[in-house]
């Protein structure tokens, strides 16, 4: 079996935002500051380009298993990709007052600026988020 190549590097989280678009340092910064707030975690790169906080251990029913940050985004060249995990859930009511956001299957939320989401959800998206996590693995 493979190994999971998205893991807790030592790589510089403020480093790599600094270094990533220029057009999304500050929302970077910005969405570091609520996750740290709301998980309780620091935040750490998993592998090259997502930012993460916390941790979980996941294992599918195919067997394979590994490690994933809890909640995480990464800030892409073409949208701001946010991990959160069951926010595609169908009774997930929150998703249509979050803004401006494409969806992606899975738990991927896209977005342009964080200017385009209304705050407030996304706050209380990512403590659903969090809390659904730790009943399903801990």
């Amino acid at each position: 079996m493979s190994e999971n190549k998205t893991k807790p590097t030592e790589i510089s989280v403020e480093e790599f935002i600094r270094n990533s678009d220029p057009n999304k340092v500050e929302d970077s910064f910005e969405l570091v500051m609520i996750m740290e707030k709301l998980s309780g975690e620091k935040a750490t790169m998993w592998g090259p380009s997502i930012i993460g906080f916390g941790n979980y251990h996941y294992k599918y029913e195919s067997g394979r298993e590994g490690e994933m940050c809890r909640i995480g985004f990464s800030p892409r060249k073409s949208a701001f990709s946010l991990y959160v995990l069951h926010c595609d859930d169908s009774e997930n009511e929150l998703i249509s007052q979050l803004g401006k956001i494409k969806m992606a299957k899975g738990s991927c939320i896209y977005f342009k600026k964080l200017a385009d989401l209304n705050t407030e959800v996304l706050e209380q998206l990512i403590v659903q988020s969090l809390k659904k996590t730790k009943e399903l693995y801990g």
